[in-house]
Formats: structure tokens, sequence, C-alpha cells
């Protein structure tokens, strides 16, 4: 199994990086941008195993490791 995770900053929590690219997007012409967030996406494979053992691991791989909580926001879908 794969496990796609998407790691994404809180709304409200200050994005320097994602406002660095929506200023490079605006110098390369790209005038209709109203904001850029930028995050993280890992892929993770899992051992076969059942579905709910590997949802389980991941939300705690996301919860120690991958994402700071405090901050961030994490989504994540487990593939075949």
């Amino acid at each position: 199994m794969k496990a796609k995770i998407f790691v994404t900053l809180k709304k409200g929590v200050l994005d320097p990086q994602g406002k660095t690219i929506q200023k490079a997007l605006g110098s390369l012409g790209f005038k209709n941008i109203d904001d850029v967030r930028a995050g993280k996406y890992f892929e993770v494979n899992i051992k076969n195993g059942a579905k709910k053992k590997a949802e389980a691991e991941v939300k705690k791989m996301c919860e120690r490791l991958l994402a700071n909580t405090v901050i961030e926001d994490y989504t994540f879908k487990i593939e075949k």
C-alpha cells in the first residue's frame, strides 16, 4: 500500500515561503494570483497489511514526525 500525505500550515499561520512564491509568480506575469500556501508532500510505502492498521500507523507518523501539529494540518490517502 502507498500512503500519500499532505502537510500544510494551518490557516492564520504566516507562510513566508508561500508569499515568496506568490511574488515570483507575479514577476513572471501571473497577476491573477490571490494567495499561495506552501506545504510538504510525502509518499510512504507500507508493507502488506490491513488498511485500518495502515491508517493508524500513518496518523502516528504524522503526529510524531511528519507534521508539527501546533502549526500544521495534515491529510492522507491510502492506496493499494
